[in-house]
């Protein structure tokens, strides 16, 4: 039998003397619970290292069930339950086969009382009715054409006793109606109205896959006329036919608001964040920004696999110390041989630091519950190295209700935007180990820079990239040196002010990574838990926006790379992202002439004149893989950049991203082939400070080697102490004080 331990926590980051909330799901009667400090993940080179730092104790064990998929909920009001005749109408577009005993798009219903429109097992429309003694339901037979706008209608006549189902598609003139007998007297209950869902069972359910734009109630009886007239109204209100609720999407995009144009003012909320900001029925295609055309936008794609908030409740509770350290820790929680780190970050207190790592969160966030679904592609793209999932990536396949990575798509086949980390993160671990490298990535590879950084003896406080996002430069001014972690890929447009406006004030920032800075993230004001991102239709992606969806719902602006928005990471650290490849790394960097430019001199102290640098490491064998970034002849890029060095010779799996491609051929592709390098580079910023960059994922895994004694490390500590103002050799006296987990 394999237990469940597992859970997350109310927040990424916490200050010194405040209060972070962990929630817990186990089927263990009892369990323990401690606060480590996270220092290096990786059993190998100096092995999984954390260090204990209070004792919580035992807590009582609880199974805690997350519930994905996405709907509005109503509450509850008496003209939601007519006392006679009433009519259902929306637009609904569907992108996947119903499952199960179908799926809702009005329902107000619980066991046999109230009424559901919804698609059938069958996937035709579909009138559920009940009156608490009898329960009907009545289906067109006729199934919705998947990825179709097609008009609905129910109709429930309680005169005549009958029910009148239509449904036809945009481009179709309606057909007759359906008609069927029913014996049926008063349909009400006092349940929420659920959009998009059923909650017969008494929970949501029957989530739809698709999208749905203005779904109306009319509390009498509509002819066939009288429908076709409230389709073709502008806005239901116009059409004054007895309204009693109309929902317009096309209000309040970016919240979770759902706003009720009718009478009655009947508002609802969203419920596990679907995608907004998507085009309608009546898209033109000649205004793609949702702000230009609302009711062009008046639709929501809702999912029956979206997750914002499992929603579970709190089982530990950790009141910090006024002092506490500033650093990476995790809720340690152990159950007989079962264990789980739940990771968080203590921000800085009063202590004082000339050093600030930003650890890339929000990159955390985008990778966050990756399925295994890419991993055949994988395994027959990369023959040379085996790939195989590990015991988190099968923990998290087995439970897909913990929702998805934006590096996945929906069971509709559509690209996931949303991930939040109010849910269960498997794979954001100390020791999680990615399937596609066998090796550390994003946390986990994070902290072979904090455990070089203790095995110097560097003071350094640690901040999250979402600290950074709703603090901004405040948080950056006190620190002469910034470092980035391994793969600060995703960015927001607050983040990138935040670090501008540092190196223009005289920071300086070392760039230990690759593929940085390089898509455009919001996060919503409102949530601040949940991140978006549009993949646009450039860049390596996993998915394609759909015409017209390139705007985030969150902030309205043009998601995609940050190089087309004229902002390249080029323009901010030198270099930008060249090249990708997962069996393989460089045989080093040489130096180049650069290295020996005056300027950069302090750089290379220690480090011979012709020697190999990072020809060792724990991330694929070398210090220049993964990932990689160089300088570009077309981009932006700061004055008097000096390129010190150059790792080639990456193999024939590494592949230039998709927008380097200028055209489609042959020679185009043979070029950017030869261009695949990572650049080291250095520069002053003319304001008193200066940037440093690597330009590889794989950089830091290399810091350990030979105890510590190598040129990466030697490198990197030369950079730290010249921008940081830190003198050689300073260390504290319990910088090797370690628990070996």
């Amino acid at each position: 039998m394999i237990h469940e331990l597992t859970g997350y926590a109310d927040r990424l980051s916490v200050a010194p003397g405040g209060a972070i909330a962990f929630k817990v799901s186990t089927d263990f009667e009892r369990y323990g619970a401690d606060i480590v400090r996270l220092i290096h993940g990786d059993e190998n080179g100096p092995g999984f290292k954390e260090e204990r730092v209070a004792e919580l104790g035992e807590f009582p064990g609880e199974k805690q069930i997350a519930r994905a998929g996405s709907y509005g909920c109503v509450p509850h009001h008496d003209v939601l339950c007519p006392a006679g005749s009433f009519t259902l109408c929306a637009w609904v577009f569907p992108t996947a086969a119903p499952k199960g005993s179908g799926q809702g798009l009005v329902s107000k219903r619980r066991g046999a009382s109230g009424y559901a429109l919804g698609v059938g097992p069958d996937g035709d429309l579909t009138f559920w009715l009940g009156d608490g003694v009898r329960d009907v339901s009545v289906g067109t037979g006729l199934p919705l054409e998947c990825r179709r706008w097609t008009r609905v209608a129910a109709v429930f006549d309680a005169a005549r006793q009958e029910v009148r189902l239509l449904q036809a598609a945009v481009d179709r003139a309606p057909g007759p109606a359906l008609v069927r007998p029913v014996d049926l007297s008063v349909l009400e209950n006092d349940v929420p109205l659920l959009i998009a869902a059923t909650g017969a069972s008494g929970e949501p359910d029957g989530h739809f896959n698709g999208k749905i734009e203005r779904p109306t109630l009319v509390g009498r009886a509509l002819t066939d006329a009288e429908i076709g007239q409230l389709f073709a109204a502008p806005d239901p209100g116009s059409a004054r036919l007895d309204l009693v609720a109309a929902w317009d999407f096309s209000v309040g995009i970016g919240t979770m608001i759902l706003c009720d144009s009718g009478p009655h003012a009947l508002h609802g909320t969203l419920v596990n964040a679907p995608t907004r900001a998507v085009t309608g029925h009546g898209w033109a295609g000649s205004e793609h920004h949702f702000r230009h055309a609302p009711a062009e936008y008046g639709a929501i794609h809702f999912h029956d696999d979206d997750l914002e908030d499992a929603a579970w409740k709190t089982s530990v509770t950790w009141q910090l110390p006024a002092a506490q350290r500033s650093g990476v820790y995790a809720l340690r929680l152990t159950a007989a041989d079962a264990s789980d780190r739940i990771p968080f970050v203590v921000r800085p207190g009063s202590e004082k630091a000339s050093v600030l790592l930003l650890l890339p969160t929000m990159t955390y966030l985008a990778y966050a519950d990756e399925s295994l679904r890419g991993l055949p592609e994988y395994r027959a793209f990369f023959q040379k190295r085996p790939m195989e999932a590990n015991d988190l990536d099968l923990y998290l396949a087995a439970h897909p209700e913990f929702g998805l990575s934006i590096y996945d798509k929906h069971s509709d086949g559509s690209g996931v935007c949303h991930s939040s980390f109010l849910r269960p993160i498997p794979n954001m671990r100390p020791d999680y180990r990615q399937w596609q490298f066998g090796t550390p990535r994003h946390l986990a590879a994070d902290l072979y820079l904090i455990d070089w950084l203790e095995a110097q003896g560097i003071d350094y406080h640690v901040i999250t990239d979402h600290d950074l996002h709703h603090e901004g430069m405040s948080l950056l001014d006190p620190y002469d040196v910034v470092l980035s972690g391994t793969h600060p890929e995703y960015w927001t447009g607050a983040m990138r002010t935040g670090l501008e406006a540092y190196l223009q004030c005289g920071g300086s920032h070392m760039y230990l990574g690759g593929n940085g800075y390089y898509w455009v993230t919001s996060v919503s004001s409102e949530r601040p838990h949940l991140i978006e991102v549009r993949r646009g239709n450039a860049g390596g992606r996993a998915w394609t926006s759909a015409p017209g969806e390139l705007h985030h719902s969150t902030t309205g602006e043009l998601g995609g790379l940050w190089r087309h928005r004229g902002l390249p990471p080029n323009q901010l650290v030198g270099i930008g992202f060249r090249a990708m490849g997962y069996d393989s790394v460089s045989p080093g960097y040489r130096r180049l002439p650069g290295s020996f430019d005056p300027r950069a001199a302090f750089i290379f102290e220690g480090v011979s004149d012709t020697e190999t640098i990072g020809d060792f490491g724990l991330v694929l064998g070398g210090a220049a893989g993964d990932e990689v970034d160089s300088l570009s002849d077309d981009l932006p890029t700061p004055r008097d950049v000096i390129h010190l060095a150059t790792a080639t010779g990456h193999g024939d799996t590494y592949s230039p991203p998709i927008e380097e491609h200028g055209d489609v051929s042959g020679l185009s592709r043979r070029e950017q082939w030869q261009k695949i390098r990572a650049d080291m580079v250095y520069f002053e910023t003319g304001h008193g400070g200066a940037v440093f960059s690597v330009g590889s994922i794989s950089w830091c895994g290399s810091l350990s080697h030979n105890n510590y004694d190598n040129n990466v490390s030697r490198i990197t500590g030369n950079v730290l102490r010249k921008l940081g103002g830190l003198p050689p050799g300073d260390r504290r006296p319990d910088a090797s004080t370690t628990e070996r987990g």
